[in-house]
């Protein structure tokens, strides 16, 4: 996702981060260096060397850093972008189970019953279209009990 523009608000102490979704923020207490009272931000810019999906800040000392657009996601829990990473830990557990099961391919793909070129889809983390329901059936089918804990945050 790219950023469309990027301002720092001074009075609410964070940086507003415009993309197609909407305006975001990201609190300058997660940035790291902080901009302070004692060393302000001196220019903030979208970074084109990293394709429009991050900024990147100064601080009038010189320090400089760079927030890429998933902290910002990340940040303000982004229904999308928490499901990508869910299903992308679940492909990578699939691919470790995929690998040490005794399971032929073949085989699994025939209880999936799927196509090849879907069941390798399936094993691309970098394919976010497919869905949940289809990583664990994969996982049911490798013998894998897939349990969802939902618990509160830790401070």
């Amino acid at each position: 996702m790219k950023i469309r523009t990027v301002t720092v608000n001074n009075r609410r102490k964070v940086f507003a981060v415009r993309t197609s979704k909407g305006e975001l923020v990201y609190p300058f207490a997660k940035a790291a260096p902080r901009p302070t009272d004692d060393d302000p931000i001196a220019r903030v810019w979208i970074d084109k060397e990293l394709a429009s999906e991050a900024f990147t800040y100064a601080l009038r000392s010189g320090w400089e850093a760079t927030v890429h657009i998933e902290q910002v996601l990340e940040y303000n829990k982004d229904p999308d972008y928490l499901r990508d990473q869910l299903l992308y830990r679940l492909t990578l557990e699939a691919q470790k189970r995929v690998a040490a099961s005794r399971l032929p391919k073949r085989e699994i793909i025939r209880r999936l019953r799927t196509s090849a070129t879907q069941f390798y889809r399936l094993m691309d983390q970098t394919n976010y279209r497919k869905s949940v329901d289809q990583l664990v059936s994969l996982l049911q089918i490798l013998d894998c009990d897939v349990d969802l804990v939902v618990r509160a945050k830790s401070a």
